[in-house]
């Protein structure tokens, strides 16, 4: 079986950098934004790495990776990201602080996927993380689906086992540490993938080499994008207030000492 998988992953500031929001002259940012290092999201890395490991299990298949950020940024990360995941890259040069509207990026995104020359849409499957590390907006990839006409979509996904007859059955993450297994016909469909079940691949030096003929004439050929401003309206930013109250009390069930945690959450 043949498919064609498209993983929309845009970059984030390394995690373990601080991040202080500022208001800026278009809007909340970051401080020092474009001295942050970045990496590439890590929910949609891990959709990254679970389209690899379907490629490899189906002869013909191909990955194309489509990125909305700042062009430089992209740059640095695709150094390492490279010699992981063979793909083809397609850049969408914007700015990506966590802060745009998801449904200007969505509509980006959409169209740079309408541009990839011999899609087909009967093998098409569209792979993102299913929440971001950037805001956690929930949304773009369903808009994404919705503006390229794929009503077929599973948010949470851990899983995915194909069929014989080309249907595919998915694990979608539910409450209480469940899954909904659902079974779809075929593509076209969009996956919003949890962690998965796959370790991070491991660098080939390799794989990079091939990868980078690829990625930097991607990159060169960028197409600049400016996303919607004033459809999302921030009133303030602020790094979230710290608030330490401790109290050492002996002989006390654990009842108790829940309702008094959810009355205090409660006043806060």
């Amino acid at each position: 079986m043949q498919l064609q998988i498209v993983v929309c992953a845009g970059i984030v500031p390394d995690p373990l950098q601080t991040l202080e929001p500022v208001m800026g002259p278009k809007g909340p940012g970051l401080k020092n934004e474009m001295m942050l290092p970045a990496v590439l999201d890590p929910w949609a890395a891990s959709a990254l790495y679970e389209a690899a490991n379907l490629v490899a299990k189906n002869s013909g298949s191909k990955i194309w990776l489509v990125s909305l950020g700042p062009k430089a940024k992209l740059q640095q990360v695709m150094m390492t990201i490279a010699q992981k995941v063979g793909f083809e890259l397609v850049v969408i040069d914007a700015p990506a602080n966590g802060f745009a509207d998801a449904h200007a990026t969505a509509t980006a995104l959409a169209e740079a996927i309408e541009t990839i020359p011999n899609l087909e849409k009967s093998k098409l499957l569209v792979f993102g993380g299913w929440e971001s590390a950037a805001r956690g907006a929930g949304a773009t990839l369903q808009l994404v689906g919705e503006r390229l006409g794929i009503m077929d979509q599973f948010m949470g996904v851990d899983q995915i086992e194909f069929r014989e007859d080309g249907a595919f059955e998915v694990l979608e993450r539910v409450e209480g540490g469940k899954h909904q297994v659902s079974v779809c016909a075929g593509a076209p469909a969009v996956f919003g993938w949890a962690t998965g079940n796959l370790p991070e691949p491991r660098n080939n030096p390799q794989i990079g080499m091939v990868n980078m003929r690829t990625v930097m004439p991607a990159l060169q050929k960028a197409k600049p994008a400016s996303l919607a401003e004033n459809s999302v309206q921030y009133v303030s930013v602020s790094i979230p207030s710290q608030l330490r109250q401790t109290r050492v009390v002996k002989d006390k069930d654990t009842y108790a000492i829940a309702q008094e945690l959810v009355e205090w959450m409660g006043a806060q």
